[in-house]
């Protein structure tokens, strides 16, 4: 299997030791080789510089496989972000893609970054993924709009809104956003989760899925029209059910994933599942993407009590997309 490729994410965060934990937990087994684009500088572990992908899953058993970024880093004081790092940081993720891209990795596996360092630096994306989609857009000539995808505890949860003030989310929920965010759902459960034929669930944005319109109109005017065009062109897709209970109708076998209306909507239950291994997952893009669904951790890191669950559940997630979607065409 080619190996996956891991970003930097920022160097004075938690990413280099959860990087290093999860190359000790994963190193025996077969499936989930990695190599990670960084300064091999910052691994205290075993260590084996690499020149090309091709060379990780060799040494992939005995150390680390680190690909050199090219930019030099300043000195790096774990838990203190630097913007002198933000060239060696935004290198990693680009040649991450490109190396996915070329056919080189089988997917990309981002650790975390912070946006306000990139931006001291002049980074211009409104965040990561945007960045990702760009890159992909940049390389193929094809836009890629992204869903994000939480993953976790039994769930698998995409997100109709992400960063949106709560009070501004009705206006972001157009029948337009809201079927490509359905269309590309049920694509990548048939390409990347090797579901033939996806079951999903919209989340209605109101209490009891308002009721029929007793408490806020959106269901019965946008999402539930909606859905039943979806259904009229072959998607398996509900109308809006309440937020209360889907998730654990998804639980119990109804469906496949859920599309959740606003961003706590979705990741609280995925969060209150499985705090420590969720995973966060692009879809929509010609790569796959998965990253941990935290931050920096900077004070964890600091502290050298950085958790490596979510980026082994992250590698593990990946790799099997990538199987999935080469079973799959």
């Amino acid at each position: 299997m080619r190996p996956l490729a891991l970003t930097m994410g920022d160097p004075a965060g938690c990413g280099p030791q959860i990087t290093e934990a999860a190359w000790a937990a994963l190193r025996d087994t077969q499936d989930t080789p990695f190599y990670v684009i960084a300064d091999p500088s910052l691994f205290d572990g075993p260590v084996e510089t690499i020149s090309s992908p091709e060379k990780a899953a060799g040494v992939f058993s005995s150390a680390l496989p680190v690909l050199p970024v090219k930019a030099r880093l300043p000195d790096i004081e774990t838990g203190t972000p630097d913007a002198g790092a933000a060239a060696a940081i935004l290198e990693s993720i680009e040649q991450a893609v490109r190396h996915t891209l070329a056919g080189e990795a089988a997917g990309v596996v981002t650790n975390p970054i912070s946006k306000a360092v990139l931006y001291s630096a002049g980074f211009a994306h409104p965040g990561h993924t945007e960045f990702l989609a760009d890159l992909c857009e940049e390389a193929t000539g094809t836009p890629s709009p992204p869903v994000m995808m939480l993953v976790g505890g039994g769930l698998r949860v995409s997100l109709a809104t992400i960063h949106v003030p709560l009070m501004k989310v009705p206006r972001y929920l157009t029948p337009d956003h809201l079927a490509q965010t359905a269309r590309t759902t049920e694509a990548a459960l048939k390409r990347d989760f090797g579901i033939d034929t996806p079951r999903l669930a919209f989340t209605g944005v109101n209490p009891h899925a308002g009721e029929s319109g007793t408490i806020g109109s959106e269901e019965r005017d946008i999402i539930n029209p909606l859905a039943a065009k979806l259904r009229a062109d072959g998607l398996d897709i509900s109308d809006a059910r309440p937020g209360d209970t889907v998730f654990t109708e998804m639980l119990d076998g109804r469906f496949d994933a859920v599309i959740a209306m606003t961003h706590d909507q979705g990741l609280i239950p995925v969060k209150v599942l499985d705090f420590w291994g969720g995973v966060n997952t692009t879809l929509g893009l010609p790569i796959i993407r998965t990253s941990p669904d935290h931050g920096t951790a900077y004070d964890a890191a600091r502290e050298q009590k950085a958790r490596p669950d979510s980026l082994v559940s992250a590698i593990k997630l990946a790799a099997g997309m990538a199987a999935n979607r080469q079973s799959h065409g």
